[in-house]
């Protein structure tokens, strides 16, 4: 096994002349919960996408496990848009039976546990629920795979505070703990207690990557006061 999960140099993505990340130099373990921390425009999305092999580097290298994104990695990845990507016709079954289809590391078991914990029927329709529970769903469909690169881009975005709750425990308690969380947000004091590490982005660069223990010692405050003081001073 590669020493590190996520290996980037250089790595840059241009849309037309605007970088949207900018000669990102980035390696990240296995075992960890990471937080993709930056404000709206860092470039966030951008670094899931390409991880994912949705976008393609303009320049530079990125590799997951040694290879670069591609047929090789999609088997290692479980992704969480930043939206729902499930039709509305589809009931919670068919939900089900599409994961155990497309992915050999799905455990139809736990997805169904979770999903009964959160009292939804089988048969309900995506069409019937509220925003939060399809995002709740979708987290439990996601989590239910042991996937060693968890791409969570944004999930506490939009939802109540009791859902972010249901959310961050169903993530502290449901990845592979050999791989590895990498988790989008601006929310930051709502994430902070499941963190181990978080890379800061700002303007597509890479402006700190440290473990949330660091900061808390070198810094004397939590990682959200440093994010509000690096991104007011930065404006």
């Amino acid at each position: 096994m590669n020493q590190e999960l996520i290996m980037a140099q250089g790595l840059t993505k241009l849309y037309g002349a605007k970088p949207a990340l900018s000669q990102m130099d980035l390696s990240v373990g296995y075992g960890r919960i990471v937080g993709l921390l930056g404000p709206n425009g860092s470039g966030k999305t951008t670094f899931i996408k390409l991880l994912c092999g949705l976008l393609s580097p303009t320049a530079g290298t990125l590799q997951i496990q040694g290879h670069e994104p591609g047929i090789k990695t999609k088997s290692l990845i479980s992704y969480l848009p930043d939206r729902m990507y499930f039709a509305d016709w589809m009931k919670v079954a068919d939900l089900t039976d599409f994961f155990a289809d497309f992915y050999a590391d799905f455990d139809r078991t736990k997805a169904r546990e979770m999903i009964s914990a959160l009292g939804i029927q089988s048969n309900e329709r995506i069409k019937t629920m509220s925003k939060g529970t399809k995002e709740k769903v979708q987290l439990a469909l996601i989590m239910s795979r042991k996937a060693q690169l968890y791409l969570l881009d944004e999930p506490i975005g939009g939802v109540d505070p009791a859902a972010r709750d249901f959310i961050l425990n169903t993530i502290l308690t449901n990845y592979n703990e050999d791989g590895t969380v990498l988790l989008s947000t601006h929310l930051i004091s709502d994430i902070e207690r499941i963190l181990d590490e978080v890379i800061f982005l700002q303007n597509g660069k890479v402006v700190r990557h440290d473990t949330v223990d660091n900061i808390r010692e070198q810094e004397g405050k939590s990682v959200d006061q440093l994010f509000r003081e690096i991104f007011t001073y930065s404006n």
